[in-house]
């Protein structure tokens, strides 16, 4: 087993044993009751699109898992959280594709000048700012770059060095759990 699988079966197994991640301050009461209206909310979201309550609390520890990894990192619904670099739409218990669930009767599309990445587990990562980014895709995927004709997407493996890359506009397949960060331009 690869040391990425790993590395993401441990932090699967801390998250269930650890539960939910807060984000607010226990002193500041106003950011916990708003952490907490939003976690009703987003439960509200999971019920909505049809996930049991143990579908929705898996759903959530793995949102949890990620916002304890990125720090700027926000959720922003019941599966998908803006980040540093554009955003990562959670694929929900039972979907096929990964759609928003504030707005599941909407497929997520590629905008014009980002990078769309959907990794083997079905999760949408949607790059629109330039930078240098962590990335936690695992299995074989596709990617859209549709950023501006001629902007090099750049791919890089654990230890920094680049593994491939990929100019616009393109669309293709590729084995993600290799890829450890990520440099949309």
């Amino acid at each position: 087993m690869s040391p990425r699988k790993i590395l993401a079966m441990m932090t699967a197994t801390a998250a269930l044993i650890a539960g939910p991640v807060l984000t607010a301050h226990a002193s500041d009461a106003t950011a916990t009751t708003d952490s907490t209206s939003a976690r009703s909310a987003y439960a509200g979201q999971a019920r909505d699109a049809g996930l049991s309550a143990p579908q929705a609390a898996r759903l959530q520890q793995r949102v949890d898992a990620v916002l304890a990894k990125d720090p700027a990192a926000r959720q922003v619904s019941a599966n998908r959280m803006t980040t540093a670099g554009g955003a990562l739409t959670l694929a929900a218990p039972g979907q096929g594709e990964a759609r928003d669930l504030a707005s599941p009767d909407t497929a997520l599309a590629c905008g014009h000048g980002h990078l769309c990445i959907t990794d083997g587990q079905g999760n949408n990562y949607d790059f629109y700012r330039c930078g240098y980014y962590d990335f936690w895709g695992i299995g074989d995927g596709t990617f859209h770059n549709n950023q501006t004709s001629g902007t090099r997407a750049r791919f890089y493996n654990d230890n920094g060095s680049e593994r491939w890359s990929n100019v616009a506009k393109s669309t293709g397949t590729a084995s993600w759990t290799p890829v450890y960060h990520i440099r949309p331009c």
